[in-house]
């Protein structure tokens, strides 16, 4: 597995002509080594991989990321300072970096520690996306662990959601939440729990708070469960009670745009073009301002990940992208309704991954 995703990178490194990568990413040091240490970096070249990281992982580190060589660093050999000696010893003369996630203070540093070896610090190109487009597209590992973190959020809501009742608070929900998704097996959350009822499921990131669920009116639930670092993500809108006409209009809406999106994504589309199919249908419905953020977003090692399903998104989906479909309309006054799914990309479309059950409008 990590073999394989090695040797992706080297491919990728000799197209763009770099010969070293230094990654800083924790995410992106993990979907490639296997180490899960708290602190570490990664040097790549065509030849050799080293991890840069203390003596605390000596043996972590040899059970974890057997492909990669350790380099000890320490307080009187820092890392920067570690990667300048390798720099020296490889004779390295162009080394990529990760610019979205190396600080300025860092990229300052490194070029200080470079000149004082006698290296130039023009040998450092930044670099963005690289390990990042590896990680879009899932392994069949990958996509073993989404479905155990989805099954889990799944059993988790199943299980609290059939015993509520209107006294109880948003934040006494999202805790039972954790603790039925954390009894099921998820090592953490993916994200504090939203859970939202009346007005306040009009705030797409709602926080828990004091306020009881209430009867009858729109309870939004986003939650996730990590099982071994890959997150879930999933929605649902319920009502304690019976609804009125117009949940059940927004309610209905807000599915239909969903499972429309759903039936027509195919690899090869656009991130913005998935985004049109649910929102246009609401548009055409009279609701464009009230769905404000974007319909989806891939998932794995992070809980948001790309490409992204959104307006002005030019990213391209692919067979293997693992994303949310997860329209919503919002109203101040009254509260709001999104719906959520984890979905697989494969060559003939979209399969669902999350199986909790939604509710049905009336015919």
């Amino acid at each position: 597995m990590h073999a394989k995703r090695l040797a992706s990178l080297r491919e990728m490194l000799q197209e763009h002509k770099y010969e070293a990568l230094f990654i800083t990413k924790d995410t992106n040091r993990r979907y490639l080594s296997g180490f899960q240490g708290s602190t570490g970096t990664l040097l790549v070249t065509q030849d050799v991989a080293f991890v840069l990281t203390d003596f605390r992982y000596r043996l972590q580190l040899e059970k974890e990321a057997p492909l990669f060589t350790l380099r000890e660093v320490s307080n009187e050999v820092p890392v920067l300072k570690m990667l300048a000696n390798l720099v020296t010893e490889l004779d390295l003369r162009q080394i990529a970096f990760e610019a979205d996630h190396l600080t300025v203070n860092q990229h300052q540093k490194l070029g200080e520690i470079f000149s004082e070896k006698g290296l130039d610090p023009a040998c450092l190109k930044p670099t963005e996306g690289l390990v990042e487009k590896l990680r879009a597209v899932k392994d069949a590992t990958e996509i073993a662990k989404l479905r155990r973190a989805i099954a889990i959020t799944d059993a988790a809501i199943e299980a609290v959601t059939r015993d509520l009742n209107p006294n109880y608070t948003e934040r006494q929900v999202a805790w039972m939440l954790e603790v039925a998704m954390r009894e099921r097996g998820a090592e953490r959350l993916s994200f504090p729990i939203i859970v939202g009822a009346g007005p306040h499921s009009a705030m797409p990131h709602a926080r828990p708070s004091e306020e009881p669920l209430g009867e009858g009116r729109p309870i939004i639930i986003d939650m996730g469960g990590v099982f071994e670092g890959y997150h879930a993500d999933l929605t649902r809108t319920i009502v304690i009670g019976e609804p009125d006409a117009r949940f059940w209009q927004i309610y209905g809406l807000v599915l239909a745009a969903q499972q429309k999106a759903i039936a027509g994504i195919r690899p090869g589309m656009q991130g913005q073009a998935a985004d049109a199919l649910a929102r246009d249908y609401l548009k055409a419905h009279g609701f464009e301002e009230e769905f404000g953020h974007g319909l989806g977003h891939n998932v794995g090692l992070e809980i948001h990940e790309g490409p992204s399903l959104a307006r002005k998104k030019e990213d391209v989906l692919q067979v293997g992208n693992v994303f949310s479909v997860e329209p919503g309309l919002y109203f101040t006054d009254w509260g709001g309704v999104r719906i959520e799914d984890l979905v697989l990309l494969q060559a003939q479309g979209c399969e669902v991954l999350s199986q909790t059950a939604k509710l049905k409008p009336p015919q």
